[in-house]
């Protein structure tokens, strides 16, 4: 089940504390998005990172409308409790590093 965030505030650094609409709450250590890169430089501005809101039509943290967090991932992070059978922590390597031989063109 999704859980939406429906308070959220700021403690200090990178850490927002958010509840849900099921009651549960915790505090979410952001400063590991510092290291992502992309759209999360921008979390290296704390005045950025502490202007966000809840936006309500997704039960999510925004900021400008142009970055959020999946909501199960909050969730997660929030009451420390494992993410959704479906999701997946870690990405699987998209390319095949095995070194193929390849036919020459004279053969």
């Amino acid at each position: 089940m999704i859980h939406d965030v429906v308070s959220a505030s700021y403690k200090d650094e990178y850490k927002i504390e958010v509840t849900f609409d099921d009651g549960c709450s915790g505090i979410v250590d952001f400063s590991v998005y510092l290291t992502r890169g992309g759209v999360f430089d921008r979390f290296k501005d704390i005045a950025f990172f502490k202007n966000f809101k809840i936006n309500q039509d997704l039960g999510v943290l925004s900021w400008q409308d142009e970055i959020d967090i999946a909501p199960e991932t909050l969730y997660s992070e929030a009451t420390r409790t494992s993410l959704p059978n479906w999701m997946e922590r870690k990405r699987k390597p998209v390319a095949n590093k095995a070194i193929q031989p390849t036919r020459s063109a004279r053969g």
